[in-house]
C-alpha cells in the first residue's frame, strides 16, 4: 500500500554504542518509521547483451520454424535430451535455467518479452548501457542516473538512512550516477577503514568520528554515514553468513555478490535500492551447441543464483523479505535471431526482462512481435514492443510508491501499467499511452512490428 508521507527526521544511533549492539538485530522498529515505504528494489544488470531467444526460446507455432531455420546449430530442442522446459506451449525455458521453473509455476517470476530501447541508434555496448542506466535513451548528457533520480524524487523515504542504496561490487553503476550516499560492498570482511590491527582501527575510527561530528556540512554528514556503515557491516556480516531455508548459492563472483546482498538486506538498515552486475553475455562465438556449452553454463549460474537468493529471503512474517522486494533483471540489448559462422550471435535489439518477487504477477507480459522476416527489425532482430522504462515505471509507481516518472525518465512520455507487479497506481501527472512509447516513436515501431 502506497502512503503519502512527508519526510521526517530519522536518527540512527551509530557510534561507540554500536560495539555493544554487535549481537543484536537491526530492524525497522529500531531504525525507521514503519509507516514509511519499506520496499526494496534490486536491479541486476546482465552486461554484454544476453541472448533472450536462447533463455526463453519459441517452442511452438510458426515462430518455431523461423527460429529453427535461423539457428540450425544453436537452437534449443523441444524433445529428447536437453529439451526446453515447456512454459505455456508457445515458449519454453532453457533446460540449464530449470531452477527458475518453480518460481515461474508459483507465479513469482514474470517474463516481459520484446523489451528494450525503442529508439536505439546503434548497437554499441557502451552507448546502450549508458542509455539504459541513465534512463535517457539517445542522450548521455544528463548528470544523474535513473535510480539516483528516483531516490531524490521519492517523498516517502527517511532522509538519514545508514544504507539507503547499495552497489554490490567494486564500482558504482551509471544508474546511481551522482548519488553520494551509495555504499559499495564487494566483500563484507574487507569493508573497513583499513586492514590494520583492530585496536589501531578502533582508535582511527574514534578520531574520525570526533572530527566529523565537529561540523555540519555535507562532507561531515557523509563521513559519519560512512563510519556508521563500516561499523554495522563489519560487526554483522561476513564469510560466516549462513543462508536461510537451505539456500545454496553457486560458486563464483555472482553467487558471492548475491550472498553479500542478502546479508545487507537482512541487516535492515533501511535499504531502498541495490544494484549488482553479472557479465560475460557477449556471445559472438562459441555460444554452444543446442542446450550445452558456454551459454548454457551461464544460464545455470544465473538461474541457480536467482533461485538461491529467492529461497534465502523467502521466509515467514517479518522475515519474509520477498514480500517487499522486487528484483529486475535486464541487459543492454538482445542478440540477432540468426546465428553467425562462429557459432555465436551478433548484437540485436529486442530482448526480455525478468522480474522476481512475491508481488510480481508471474507469467508472460508484453506483446510478442513475431520472428517472420517482415516482423524483424532490419531483417535480423526481434522488434521492441515495450520500452524498458515502461516496466521500470510500473515498479517505481506500484512498488516504490514514487509517481514522479517525468523526473526519473524525463524523455519518457507517459505511465502505462502492464500489470507486471501488484500495487496502487498513483497519479503521475502525465498522459497515459496505450503502448508506453515516447511521443513520435509509436508509429515508427508499429510499422516495423505489423
Amino acid at each position: 500500500m502506497c502512503t503519502d508521507i512527508t519526510r521526517r527526521g530519522f536518527l540512527v544511533g551509530c557510534s561507540a554504542a554500536i560495539a555493544g549492539l554487535a549481537g543484536s538485530r537491526f530492524n525497522t522498529v529500531a531504525f525507521g518509521d514503519p509507516g514509511l515505504n519499506q520496499e526494496i528494489l534490486v536491479v541486476l544488470f546482465l552486461r554484454g547483451g544476453i541472448d533472450g531467444l536462447s533463455l526463453v526460446p519459441p517452442i511452438g507455432g510458426s515462430d518455431r520454424g523461423h527460429y529453427e531455420a535461423a539457428r540450425p546449430t544453436l537452437r534449443i530442442p523441444t524433445a529428447g535430451g536437453g529439451a526446453a522446459i515447456n512454459l505455456n506451449g508457445q515458449f519454453g525455458l532453457h533446460p540449464s535455467a530449470s531452477p527458475l521453473f518453480d518460481l515461474f509455476q508459483d507465479g513469482n517470476l514474470a517474463i516481459v518479452q520484446a523489451t528494450g530501447i525503442s529508439n536505439l541508434v546503434n548497437r554499441s555496448h557502451f552507448d546502450a548501457m549508458q542509455y539504459v542506466e541513465l534512463g535517457t535513451p539517445g542522450s548521455t548528457t544528463i548528470s544523474t542516473g535513473w535510480l539516483t533520480r528516483h531516490l531524490t524524487s521519492a517523498g516517502n523515504l527517511p532522509p538519514d538512512l545508514v544504507m539507503q542504496s547499495l552497489a554490490v561490487g567494486d564500482l558504482q553503476p551509471a544508474s546511481l550516477l551522482s548519488n553520494l550516499e551509495t555504499v559499495n560492498v564487494a566483500n563484507p570482511d574487507a569493508f573497513n577503514v583499513d586492514n590494520g590491527p583492530w585496536l589501531w582501527r578502533h582508535a582511527q575510527r574514534t578520531a574520525l568520528r570526533a572530527l566529523y561530528q565537529e561540523g555540519g556540512t555535507w562532507l561531515h554528514d557523509a563521513g559519519l554515514q560512512a563510519l556508521d556503515a563500516v561499523d554495522i557491516v563489519s560487526l554483522n556480516a561476513g564469510d560466516s553468513y549462513t543462508p536461510a531455508n537451505g539456500a545454496v548459492y553457486p560458486d563464483g563472483d555472482f553467487g558471492d555478490q548475491l550472498k553479500v546482498l542478502a546479508q545487507m538486506i537482512k541487516l535492515d538498515l533501511g535499504l531502498q535500492v541495490a544494484t549488482l552486475d553479472f557479465g560475460g553475455w557477449d556471445t559472438h562465438d562459441d555460444q554452444g551447441t543446442g542446450s550445452t556449452g558456454y551459454l548454457a553454463d551461464l544460464f545455470d549460474e544465473l538461474s541457480r543464483g536467482l533461485a538461491a537468493f529467492y529461497t534465502d529471503l523467502d521466509g515467514a512474517g517479518t522475515s519474509d523479505y520477498m514480500q517487499r522486494l522486487t528484483m529486475v533483471v535486464q541487459s543492454e540489448f538482445g542478440r540477432e535471431l540468426f546465428e553467425n559462422a562462429d557459432s555465436g550471435t551478433e548484437h540485436g535489439y529486442g530482448n526480455l526482462m525478468l522480474l522476481l518477487g512475491d508481488n510480481v504477477n508471474g507469467g508472460f507480459h508484453g506483446t510478442w512481435p513475431g520472428l517472420a522476416g517482415g516482423q524483424l527489425v532490419d531483417g535480423t532482430d526481434l522488434a521492441v514492443t515495450t520500452d524498458y522504462r515502461r516496466v521500470l515505471s510500473e515498479v517505481l509507481v506500484r512498488r516504490m510508491c514514487n509517481p514522479n516518472i517525468s523526473q526519473i525518465f524525463p524523455t519518457y512520455s507517459g505511465y502505462s501499467p502492464m500489470g507486471v507487479v501488484q500495487g496502487e497506481d498513483l497519479d503521475t501527472g502525465g498522459t497515459i499511452f496505450a503502448d508506453g512509447f515516447e511521443s513520435g516513436t509509436t508509429a515508427e515501431w508499429s510499422a516495423r512490428v505489423d
